[in-house]
């Protein structure tokens, strides 16, 4: 299929960006990577009336780090936090995530602010960000706010962005040593879509967990923390021997549908197995 016909305009500065967006009001869309907006204009799922290309505006650029905070500018492409200095050192959680997204051609054109605007339930980045307690920065005619990650996401591909507004920039805490992150998904193949997916940030004491914030995705219907699993790991050496002691609470944060080819016991059976996986390789991590 092919989209419906729309207009395009390429603003000159994110003051114009926010003109733009302002006037239109519901009928315009911002584009920058355009990986899951093409898809979407070509199958009809979407069809704005105007494209704002923000993808090369200045302003939505930029990597730095201020008193322990990693401030990522939302153009911040997929392949930039595998390259960025910056990320490998104060963010090993991204580091571990982002060869997972899509592919080199996607990872290529794909952004940080577009991914999480998007707000896919079996993308990476949105359950890192939560992983992580990030705040977003989003920008409008009106001005700047900021939004904790963990209050963005409001459920299936909906988000806390008003009319109007762009995310500008993601601030992330800068992991301080002592804690331990951990990152896994399955998919049918690699760059496919997570069928169950997990990334972990978690307080170790010597081998026992103190606090763990364990965020899933394709599992789940956006991304948010597990709290009864969380809690239930607290104080558990690692590595597990078993899945025993979240095994039973496992459903109580999560609830996903059946789906052509995967049963919903089946894919909390995968959430329960990769959940062990991703605890016992913090475990391996420390004694590297």
């Amino acid at each position: 299929m092919k989209a419906r016909n729309f207009r395009y305009i390429r603003p000159a500065s994110l003051t114009h960006a926010y003109r733009i967006l302002a006037d239109a009001g519901g009928d315009a869309v911002p584009v920058a990577g355009g990986q899951s907006l093409l898809a979407g204009l070509n199958m009809r799922l979407s069809a704005p009336k105007l494209l704002v290309d923000i993808g090369n505006l200045k302003e939505l650029s930029g990597q730095s780090q201020s008193n322990g905070v990693v401030r990522l500018g939302a153009l911040t492409r997929h392949s930039d936090l595998l390259r960025s200095d910056l990320v490998g050192k104060h963010l090993p959680l991204l580091i571990q995530a982002a060869p997972h997204i899509g592919h080199v051609a996607i990872r290529n054109r794909g952004t940080l602010g577009g991914s999480l605007a998007y707000a896919d339930p079996a993308a990476e980045l949105p359950a890192c960000t939560v992983a992580m307690e990030a705040t977003l920065i989003l920008g409008s005619i009106a001005g700047e706010r900021e939004v904790k990650a963990e209050d963005f996401f409001k459920g299936l591909f909906e988000t806390d962005l008003r009319p109007g507004e762009l995310i500008v920039a993601v601030k992330v805490p800068a992991t301080p040593s002592g804690i331990s992150v951990g990152f896994a998904e399955l998919s049918r193949r690699h760059g496919d879509f997570a069928l169950v997916g997990l990334a972990a940030v978690v307080a170790m004491q010597r081998d026992r967990i103190d606090k763990a914030r364990l965020v899933y995705f394709g599992c789940a219907d956006r991304a948010k923390v597990a709290k009864t699993i969380s809690a239930a790991i607290a104080g558990l050496a690692v590595p597990l021997p078993d899945t025993s002691s979240f095994q039973a609470v496992i459903h109580q944060d999560l609830s996903p549908d059946d789906t052509p080819g995967l049963r919903a016991d089946t894919r909390l059976h995968m959430a329960t197995v990769l959940t062990r996986r991703v605890l016992n390789s913090l475990s391996e991590r420390a004694a590297a």
